[in-house]
This record gives C-alpha cells, sequence and structure tokens, in this order.
C-alpha cells in the first residue's frame, strides 16, 4: 500500500535544538511566505533559525532570504554584510542572487567602481534570461565611471548584439592569411620553416612552434578541410565559454596537440590547426555529455562529434604516417578533460541548473566552474604539456635533426574534419 508522507510543519524558530533537512526547509518555505506577507520580523526569525544548518546551500538560502529582510527593514549595512557572508560559504544556488544583491546596494551607495565588479561576478553566474538586464546595467555603470568603450560593449551584448568578428573568424582568418603567404610568396619557404612544427628545433627551445605550426597548411584540401571544421565547432564553445576562455583553450589546445606530435610523431615537421581543432571537438563531446548545454544551434553537430572524431582518427591510422594522429589524439585528450571539468558558462546547462531553495527570494540559478578550479583545470594541461617537452627533448638528446636545409623533409599533415 502507497502512503504518502505529510508535508512538515515549520517549528517554533523560538525553540532550539538541531534542525532535520525537512524542518529547515519548511523553515524555508514559511520564511518566505511571510516576507511575501509584509511581516519581515516573524520572517526574519525564520530565516535566523535555519542559519548555520550544516548544509551550506541551505544556510545560503537562509542568509539570502534574512539579508532582503533587513534590507526591507531598512538596515541596508546589516543587508550587504548578510549577504556577503553567502560569499564566504563558496558556490551555491544563493551565490548570483548575493552578487547581484549586492551590486544594487553599491550603486545607491554611490560606489560605482565596485558595483561594476559585483555585477561582474553576478554575470558570471547569471542564467540566460537575466544577462541581458546584467549587460544593460553594467553599460550604465560603465558610462557612468568614463568607460565609452565597454559601455558600447555592455550595450551591445544587452541588446543581443552579435559581434561582427568573432574570435574564430578572426583565427581562421589569420590562418588563411599566413597559409596562402607560404604558398606564393617569394619567400614562402622561408616562412614555412620558421613556423612547422622541427621537433629538433623544438628540442633546442624554440617553443613557439608549438602554436605556429596551427598557421601553416600543407595544400588547399587541407587547408579548406581544417578551416570548415574549425568555422564549425570554434564558435560554438566560444558561445558556450566566452570568447577570451575560447581563445585561452585554442591555445592550450594547440600547444596540448603539438605536444603530442613532438612525444609520438616522430622527427619528421608537421603543419595544421586540427590538433587543436581536435582538441575543440573533445571538448564539445565531454562538455555536451557531462554538462548538457541548452544550445538549440549547435545541437545536429554535437550529437555528431563522436562520430566525426572515430571516423577521422581511423582515417589518420590508415594513412600510413602521412597523417600525424599523435598531434590528433594530444589535443582531443586534452579537450576532453577541459569540457568535462569546466561548465559552460555562455549558455544554460541542464546538469549545472539548482532548484532554487523553497522561500529563497531571486530566480533559479545555475552554479559555474570557480575560477580556482578552472585554472587547475587548464594548468594542468600545461604542466602535462612541460612534461611532454621534457620527455621529447631527451628523447633527442644528442640527435641530429631530420630537416635537410637544402631539400627539406616530408611533412606530417595535420588534417582536422571535414
Amino acid at each position: 500500500m502507497d502512503e504518502t508522507r505529510p508535508p512538515v510543519r515549520a517549528p517554533d524558530p523560538r525553540v532550539g535544538g538541531p534542525l532535520t533537512r525537512d524542518e529547515a526547509l519548511a523553515m524555508l518555505e514559511r520564511a518566505g511566505e511571510l516576507l511575501a506577507s509584509g511581516d519581515f520580523q516573524a520572517a526574519g526569525e525564520h530565516y535566523a533559525r535555519v542559519v548555520g544548518f550544516d548544509d551550506p546551500t541551505i544556510t545560503a538560502a537562509a542568509l539570502l532570504g534574512l539579508g532582503e529582510v533587513r534590507y526591507r527593514l531598512d538596515d541596508e549595512t546589516a543587508a550587504v554584510a548578510t549577504w556577503s557572508a553567502v560569499l564566504r560559504l563558496g558556490e551555491t544556488p544563493s551565490t548570483y542572487a548575493a552578487w547581484r544583491n549586492i551590486a544594487a546596494a553599491r550603486v545607491r551607495a554611490g560606489e560605482l567602481a565596485s558595483a561594476i565588479d559585483a555585477y561582474r561576478e553576478a554575470d558570471r553566474r547569471a542564467p540566460r534570461e537575466d544577462k541581458a538586464e546584467i549587460a544593460n546595467r553594467l553599460g550604465w555603470l560603465t558610462k557612468e565611471t568614463g568607460d565609452p568603450r565597454a559601455a558600447r560593449r555592455y550595450f551591445a551584448a544587452g541588446r543581443g548584439d552579435n559581434p561582427l568578428i568573432t574570435v574564430s573568424l578572426a583565427i581562421i582568418g589569420l590562418t588563411s592569411i599566413v597559409t596562402l603567404t607560404s604558398w606564393f610568396s617569394t619567400d614562402g619557404d622561408q616562412l614555412t620553416r620558421f613556423l612547422w612544427l622541427d621537433k629538433p628545433a623544438v628540442a633546442a627551445g624554440e617553443y613557439w612552434r608549438l602554436w605556429t605550426v596551427t598557421l601553416l597548411h600543407a595544400d588547399p584540401l587541407h587547408l579548406l578541410f581544417n578551416m570548415y571544421a574549425l568555422y564549425l565547432a570554434g564558435p560554438i564553445v566560444e558561445r558556450w565559454y566566452g570568447r577570451v576562455r575560447f581563445l585561452v583553450f585554442y591555445l592550450v589546445l594547440a600547444a596540448a596537440g603539438s605536444t603530442g606530435s613532438f612525444v609520438f610523431g616522430g622527427d619528421v615537421p608537421a603543419v595544421g590547426a586540427s590538433g587543436a581543432i581536435f582538441g575543440l571537438f573533445g571538448m564539445l563531446l565531454s562538455a555536451g555529455r557531462l554538462h548538457h548545454p541548452v544550445d538549440r544551434q549547435s545541437r545536429a553537430l554535437v550529437g555528431q562529434v563522436g562520430m566525426l572524431i572515430v571516423i577521422n582518427l581511423a582515417f589518420g591510422f590508415a594513412s600510413g604516417g602521412s597523417i600525424d594522429n599523435a598531434a590528433h589524439l594530444g589535443g582531443l585528450v586534452a579537450g576532453l578533460w577541459l569540457g568535462a571539468l569546466i561548465v559552460p558558462t555562455g549558455v544554460p546547462t541542464l546538469s549545472s541548473f539548482w532548484l532554487r531553495m523553497a522561500g529563497a527570494p531571486g530566480p533559479t540559478q545555475r552554479t559555474a566552474t570557480s575560477p580556482v578550479l578552472e585554472l587547475i583545470g587548464v594548468a594542468v594541461v600545461v604542466v602535462a604539456v612541460a612534461a611532454g617537452i621534457a620527455v621529447g627533448t631527451e628523447q633527442r638528446s644528442g640527435r641530429v635533426g631530420a630537416a635537410d636545409p637544402a631539400t627539406g623533409p616530408p611533412v606530417a599533415i595535420v588534417r582536422g574534419s571535414g
């Protein structure tokens, strides 16, 4: 026989002793009702009774509500102090609303510079439906503080304007220009030798080649495939994580792919961007499967990423060594790691939505990866790259490079997915 549990009634807040989880939630719900009805004193008693519960999520919700009570009672100093206490609990569903409330209080106090900082923290955690409003507030604040350039950028974001040139398109343009220059200019061979992934040269300390290799391609088909793959994957990752993070990820993934080639790809020089591109596909695969970004524009491609990776790796292994699968795998592993660890912030995600605690003021919120965890994630890849460089350099200690300066060596193609 099915039994339904009766709802738990909120205990008397004046009675001490530990609360069960159900009692704490009932207290929050009752506090929210009292706050909505205007009984601020009673609401404050209920919220204060829950503060200190051993679940930081519940305590944060109680502090958020208690701050609202104090604000309604015209004690803004105490309200801000209470919302600040929410932040000291770490990331919780109440963090976003606490930052917004603190930002608004700083505006009322005329502290515009610190209000900008607070709104930026709120923007990092904001659900998509709130981002336009926060962007407009940041636009007004930056205009008031004498930064018209930033104001135009924030107002454009508030209107939903997309940048005319994305970072992805800028990389495609730069790569195409450098590749075409290497093909058709009189100094093209010299440019190619300066930029390609010359493994003995990297062992000798020419580390820039870990990135400049992405700017060169062997033939028109190679360039077309890689740039088309970047055109497909780049804007999605950029939309999920933002322009700055995308650029950082692209550079880190390029280094990881080049390191894979440096350690496992022999001494044949390599050209191509698809070590980084495979990394972007790896990010789409792991972030898509683990964090479930709600992004209709990318649903079709993200659903096919796994198969695209398998097909291109199989094609690489069947190429007889002309395609540098070591670079592909290096970028792919780094991308899988970063995508799994770092939650997308530019679009809502099913895995990071939090249902608002009963009775807690403010909209439903979602969590974001903490800055410390993001730095750790990138740092792990950087350490792996450094370790790979050390291993590859040791492998080549005392060896003669494969490149013949007169005739030039064969080139391993780092080809992307079309």
